[in-house]
């Protein structure tokens, strides 16, 4: 029996990449309710081309509005259901822990990435990681992931720099397309 190779995926963070995320003081807070949740402007599109290429598309969220009391588990649940039923996700994976609980699956800390890896036969090396502040682009680093930053990353420093910079979902989803596109032109 011949051994299927793994899979090639896109880790995407969801409040500022897939959803809008609630500006406050010029700090991103997720949405609270579905009355705040907005998909970002070229979302399906741009997630349907990296479908089209045969990525698996994981979504990894730090909610540690979960723990502090600000919002419920089953709020954030039905944020990500009505996420998934709008864009075609192969997963998603949370964490509502919050620093202090000092867990594995908190950004930047790779867990979410990894527990998707054992679930979904993920070869992280041929990766992404997309975020769009610092402790995205370090999960994805620390997972073996090529990273890409959307935006400035709100002025936050930042441990190591991503692979690439871009200015919105759309131009991650192409750069990611092309570099899929050399990767197989090597080979």
């Amino acid at each position: 029996m011949i051994a299927r190779p793994a899979k090639a995926a896109v880790f995407l963070d969801r409040d500022g990449v897939l959803n809008e995320a609630i500006r406050c003081d010029g700090k991103p807070y997720p949405p609270r309710d579905l009355g705040q949740f907005a998909i970002t402007a070229g979302a399906r599109a741009s997630l349907d081309a990296l479908k089209r290429e045969g990525f698996l598309l994981v979504v990894v969220t730090n909610q540690p509005d979960v723990a502090r009391g600000r919002v419920s588990r089953a709020e954030v649940d039905a944020i990500n259901a009505k996420l998934a039923g709008c864009l075609p996700l192969d997963a998603i994976e949370v964490c509502e822990h919050d620093d202090k609980e000092h867990c594995d699956c908190r950004k930047p800390k790779p867990g979410m990435i990894l527990r998707a890896q054992q679930k979904l036969d993920i070869d992280l090396a041929r990766s992404f990681m997309v975020g769009d502040r610092w402790r995205d682009i370090e999960a994805g680093r620390r997972a073996g992931c090529r990273t890409v930053l959307i935006g400035e990353g709100y002025g936050e420093p930042f441990p190591c720099a991503p692979t690439v910079k871009v200015g919105s979902l759309p131009r991650a989803a192409s750069w990611i397309i092309e570099q899929s596109r050399l990767k197989r032109e090597i080979i």
